[in-house]
């Protein structure tokens, strides 16, 4: 209007509504999303949410083949870790060649600004969040070569198409950007928080049933008076030096009546103790 490019914000809050679902659902499987912002405006604030929500990032300049050619992008991570290794292992030093570290000083800082957002990101991400698809033009192209969503905030310069949630606002504005991106930060947050919970919920059943199956299997044996290997093996190993010790003490049928007694003795002792865990491991399923 006028020369006035104006927002429907009541359209922004809906499909923003229906991105963080999106979201939600992603980190409640347990996937990442990668935060792509390069313009000086988002990339403080692009990199705090990412980083909150334990996210992947890239805010420094979009590395073509990030995502379409992921085995060049880890050797240059690699390379990256070889110096920082380096630089531990010297107490900072790269080289004693001042020349030299200069130059591998340069390489480094040069590797970790580009890097460091993604150099944990083993496979591909879920999602990507692009600031300003126009700059980023060849993420999303990318992303959608690779058939992966891509989530941006759309601004009346920029084509809708290209994205598969689009996010009407603009993306010159610090507070939009960070209104938004702070959003998907937190719902990232909780749904990875989520699945963490359901992740350590069913570790703990699978350890009870395998307790439980082991709890039956020792009271079946129990009830047959068979003494399993497994469990006697700590009982034949405590009791071994003992054995010695009586045969060389004693003689003949004296000897033999000692070794008898103390294996006797040690088999009660295990079949006592396999007793005990498997009606300690009833009463609790019980419970």
């Amino acid at each position: 209007r006028n020369g006035i490019h104006i927002i429907d914000i009541t359209q922004s809050l809906d499909l923003l509504e229906e991105a963080l679902a999106f979201v939600q659902k992603i980190a409640e499987n347990g996937k990442k999303v990668l935060f792509v912002g390069t313009k000086k405006q988002a990339q403080e604030v692009v990199k705090a949410a990412a980083t909150e929500s334990d996210s992947f990032y890239m805010t420094n300049r979009w590395l073509g083949g990030t995502l379409t050619n992921a085995q060049t992008i880890r050797k240059s991570i690699r390379r990256m870790r070889q110096l920082e290794q380096l630089e531990r292992d010297n107490n900072g030093v790269l080289s004693p060649h001042k020349k030299e570290a200069s130059v591998l000083r340069r390489e480094l800082e040069k590797l970790q600004q580009n890097l460091t957002g993604v150099a944990k990101m083993e496979s591909l991400p879920a999602a990507l969040f692009v600031v300003d698809i126009c700059r980023e033009k060849n993420a999303v192209a990318e992303a959608n070569r690779l058939g992966i969503p891509v989530i941006a905030i759309v601004d009346t310069n920029a084509d809708p198409d290209l994205v598969t949630y689009a996010i009407p606002g603009n993306d010159d504005s610090i507070r939009s950007i960070k209104l938004i991106s702070d959003s998907i930060a937190k719902v990232l947050k909780d749904g990875t928080e989520s699945y963490a919970r359901k992740a350590a919920e069913a570790h703990r059943k699978q350890e009870e049933d395998r307790a439980a199956k082991r709890a039956a299997a020792a009271a079946i044996a129990a009830e047959k008076g068979d003494v399993p290997a497994a469990a006697d093996r700590p009982a034949r190993r405590a009791r071994r030096p003992r054995v010695e010790r009586a045969a060389g003490e004693g003689k003949g049928a004296d000897a033999k009546t000692r070794q008898t007694e103390i294996r006797r003795k040690s088999a009660e002792a295990a079949a006592a103790a396999i007793k005990a865990r498997a009606a300690a491991a009833q009463a609790k399923t019980e419970a």
